[in-house]
């Protein structure tokens, strides 16, 4: 008898501690699996993101290199969804670089310059960014927009400081200001030491009259 009733108290303690803490067990319970659900539909969310981005970031890459007819609105439109549809992918700001190349090299300069525009205005990576005003620069150059080629030059990342002031160079001698060009141009030299770059820029120099 002894033994019931002091099962019956364990039981009773039991049913007393579950009145006071179930219902909290149940809940972090239902949370921890929710959390765990949420965490793997994200991570197969962001996988299927990162897949379909590749996607169009291969097709834009065989449509840069091919020749045909169809080749430039098929780069556009591999472009526009990646900017589109995958804004943060590490996929686009590197396929709108070579978007932005294909154009330029087809010739549709505006093509181009609108690629590189938004890289400029929507892109985060710190080396890629920096290129991309680069080359928006030499884009804005060729139009003869040399103040706007000039304002994407300006503040260069330490890393660009000697391509920033070779293209600054180029848009100053574009402008007939020889002497500042030679200056922009023997600072790229000192910035960018024993690149092979530097000889092109020597010679630049040279041809504008500087030592």
């Amino acid at each position: 008898m002894a033994y019931d009733l002091e099962e019956q108290e364990k039981l009773d303690a039991l049913r007393a501690w579950w009145d006071r803490y179930g219902t909290l067990i149940v809940i972090v319970f239902v949370g921890a699996v929710l959390i765990f659900a949420g965490v793997r539909a994200w991570q197969w969310y962001q996988g299927h993101q990162a897949s379909q981005a590749m996607g169009y970031f291969e097709a834009l890459e065989n449509a840069a290199v091919q020749q045909s007819e169809d080749s430039l609105p098929r780069i556009k439109a591999a472009s526009e969804t990646l900017r589109k549809d995958f804004p943060d992918s590490g996929y686009t700001s590197r396929g709108v670089l070579i978007a932005a190349a294909a154009l330029k090299s087809r010739g549709d300069l505006d093509g181009a310059r609108e690629q590189l525009e938004w890289l400029v205005a929507q892109g985060d990576d710190p080396a890629l960014v920096p290129l991309a005003r680069l080359r928006l620069a030499g884009i804005l150059l060729e139009q003869q927009k040399y103040d706007e080629a000039l304002a994407q030059i300006d503040a260069a990342p330490p890393a660009f400081e000697g391509l920033f002031a070779d293209r600054r160079g180029d848009i100053l001698a574009a402008q007939n200001k020889k002497d500042e060009a030679v200056q922009a141009w023997q600072t790229a030299v000192t910035q960018l030491g024993d690149d092979p770059l530097v000889q092109v820029i020597q010679l630049k120099i040279d041809a504008n009259g500087g030592a």
